[in-house]
């Protein structure tokens, strides 16, 4: 469950958005008061991008963002490479969103509701049928498991490399190619069955590997 405490947003920028991620992240390892604004404003949108692409846009989408900043304020001065802030920043959303995910599957069993149940999901300059088919695709990521939805996401929609995405989840490169096959392969599975989502996403024949 999330527990965010603090309400974060954007700030007006006092010049550190020409600042390196190091020379931030050492900011947050000296504890200077205005490095934790600066970092928000950098990282937000990436989370906030990140948590759209685990779990479709919605309500909760912004509160796990909160939840995010909130843990990864709390530890920035462990932080043991300023270089490596964006990576660090990436292993706490990656963690929250596992929780969440885990957290969802769990009230729906219990709760008796459909475990594929989504909050409506938002799409630019899209129609009705558009959004009904983007819905039923992040219904179709409900049914992998949490890791295997985080790790699928990373690489597919997030684009993210195998490095990476191991390096995000804090699990081996072949943790993550193991994976990433079984959720491919469950994921072309349903997508046979829905040629309309195929079409739209054209995620058909273009999985990473």
């Amino acid at each position: 469950m999330l527990h965010t405490r603090t309400t974060l947003s954007l700030v007006k920028d006092d010049g550190s958005g020409q600042m390196t991620d190091g020379e931030l992240g050492r900011a947050l390892i000296r504890g200077e008061p205005w490095a934790q604004k600066a970092t928000w404003n950098r990282f937000s949108p990436v989370v906030r991008k990140m948590a759209a692409s685990v779990m479709g846009a919605g309500a909760d989408v912004r509160d796990v963002v909160q939840e995010v900043f909130c843990r990864f304020l709390r530890k920035a001065g462990t932080l043991r490479d300023p270089e490596c802030l964006h990576a660090f920043v990436v292993s706490f959303a990656v963690r929250v969103l596992k929780s969440e995910l885990h957290r969802r599957r769990v009230r729906s069993w219990l709760s008796f509701h459909d475990p594929e149940t989504l909050p409506d999901v938002s799409v630019e300059a899209a129609d009705v049928e558009s959004r009904d088919l983007l819905r039923r695709f992040y219904a179709l990521l409900g049914r992998l498991g949490a890791r295997e939805r985080v790790v699928y996401t990373l690489r597919n929609i997030e684009l993210m490399t195998i490095e990476q995405t191991a390096e995000a989840m804090a699990i081996s490169i072949a943790t993550v190619k193991r994976l990433q096959k079984r959720a491919t392969a469950k994921v072309s599975e349903l997508l046979d069955a829905d040629p309309a989502l195929t079409g739209l996403l054209h995620l058909k024949g273009r999985h990473a590997t």
